[in-house]
């Protein structure tokens, strides 16, 4: 029996973890919408997915992974107002918004692979989901909880009386016309789009035929239909962000419990909370991001951001800043050299001197999945005298089943050999500024050095730099 506990949002507790089919979890990811490229605040979601789905198996479970791509129907408002996302980016970059959806989607798929996410199940796309969709919307209709605008098919929230239970909603606030926007004819604020009807004079590249008319579907249609079709008319696991709470998240448990007449349609559901940069929450609207991409051509291993997320719980805030990620990256490339030592070890380990360590780290993974706790164990590991290189060995290749470091297979970095007297003097002066906190003089060191095609990285016997 597995004893894997998570923080469940709709209870707004920590509960074991039951499957509702034996020896099989059903899992659902929120996945990206691919009109760009990913931050590093869109990939938390899911390095925080995969170490759920990590835990799962380690419990014995078989898992069914399921997560969408949204390359279709997410309006640039909550209120259903606004240009759709892939839209908007192609006309943009003059492309069919099939090819920018493909670009990015495989700029999602390259970054889970460098992260070591373990790919999904399913990996379905809202477009190749419509007939699933409109079915959907059909069902709802028969059942009389959809009403039709100029705008297009809407659900009616009113006939839905837990709808304000899940995100704990102040729904006699709302109706001072919070999110009514631009759509007048809404009866409510929080009554959502199922399929949407084209503006007239907008040409779109993405629309099909309905019983409705010609249009498109509604992002949180998607979801659920793609779900259900996967996992079943009720689950056990969704997962998230937090913004997804309030309004996405709402109105996916709003539509299916409606329409499949199921409660709970999902048992736990699991949110994790944002990056901040610069004291913001890292996202494209406010162009508060940074890429993966970004942190390589500075130096930094991939695995290096996975080390990073893990130093924090999914769900605290996370503060990134460059500081902090080269400090996880000294501790990540120190902790695999420690791996590195020991991987080739032969001899058989202790089974009682591991034993408790193998216990408390386990105890951190179902305390719903504290990394911070388990790495830190991961560190007693290494530093321990008591402990030989085999149970070292044994210990830290058995954690990384679940941290997913590449402790088995990444390679330490050398440092490098060249030398400039004018490049070791700049590096010098940064490492000082950095000793008395003078973090912006050390950055725009960094800075003038990437300039001039130089990329510095910091290794545990200080910093060392490489030509472009």
């Amino acid at each position: 029996m597995s004893t894997l506990t998570v923080y469940n949002t709709r209870t707004r507790q920590k509960e074991r973890f039951e499957p509702i089919e034996p020896g099989h979890a059903r899992v659902y990811s929120c996945g990206p919408t691919v009109y760009a490229a990913q931050h590093l605040g869109n990939l938390r979601p899911y390095l925080f997915a995969d170490l759920l789905r990590r835990a799962l198996e380690a419990e014995g479970l078989r898992v069914t992974h399921v997560i969408n791509i949204t390359d279709v129907g997410h309006l640039t408002s909550d209120a259903d107002t606004g240009e759709d996302k892939m839209e908007r980016a192609a006309a943009r970059a003059g492309r069919k918004a099939s090819e920018i959806a493909a670009f990015y989607t495989e700029k999602w798929l390259l970054d889970r692979r460098r992260l070591n996410c373990v790919p999904p199940e399913v990996l379905p796309k809202a477009t190749e989901h419509i007939p699933e969709q409109i079915a959907l919307a059909q069902i709802l209709e028969a059942k009389g909880y959809t009403y039709r605008i100029a705008d297009g098919l809407y659900f009616d929230t009113r006939k839905f009386p837990r709808y304000a239970e899940f995100a704990r909603l102040d729904l006699e606030g709302q109706e001072a016309g919070a999110r009514i926007g631009d759509v007048p004819e809404k009866h409510q604020p929080a009554d959502f789009a199922l399929w949407k009807f084209p503006v007239a004079g907008v040409e779109r590249q993405q629309e099909w035929d309905s019983p409705w008319g010609r249009g498109f579907p509604g992002w949180h249609l998607e979801c659920s239909a793609m779900s259900v079709k996967y996992l079943g008319k009720s689950f056990d696991i969704h997962t998230g962000g937090v913004d997804h709470i309030r309004v996405h998240h709402t109105n996916e448990i709003a539509q299916s419990e409606c329409a499949f007449d199921v409660h709970p349609w999902v048992r736990y559901w699991l949110h994790n909370e944002f990056y901040e940069f610069g004291g913001e929450k890292m996202a494209k609207s406010t162009g508060n991001v940074l890429l993966l991409e970004d942190l390589l051509e500075r130096g930094f291993e991939p695995l290096a951001f996975r080390y990073f997320f893990l130093q924090g719980h999914y769900r605290q805030q996370q503060s990134f800043t460059l500081e902090a990620m080269e400090a996880a990256a000294t501790g990540y490339r120190r902790l695999l050299a420690h791996a590195a030592e020991v991987r080739g070890e032969k001899g058989e380990p202790d089974r009682g001197r591991i034993a408790p360590l193998q216990a408390r780290f386990r105890e951190a993974v179902r305390d719903d999945l504290n990394a911070p706790r388990a790495l830190a164990v991961a560190w007693e590991v290494t530093r321990s005298p008591e402990l030989s290189p085999a149970d070292k060995r044994s210990l830290l290749l058995e954690f990384d089943r679940w941290l997913g470091l590449g402790l088995a297979t990444e390679e330490p970095r050398t440092a490098s050999r060249e030398s400039d007297p004018r490049i070791d003097a700049l590096l010098a002066r940064r490492e000082a500024a950095r000793a008395t906190r003078e973090f912006a003089t050390a950055d725009r060191i960094r800075k003038e050095l990437e300039a001039e095609g130089i990329l510095v990285e910091d290794t545990p016997e200080g910093p060392r730099w490489r030509r472009r």
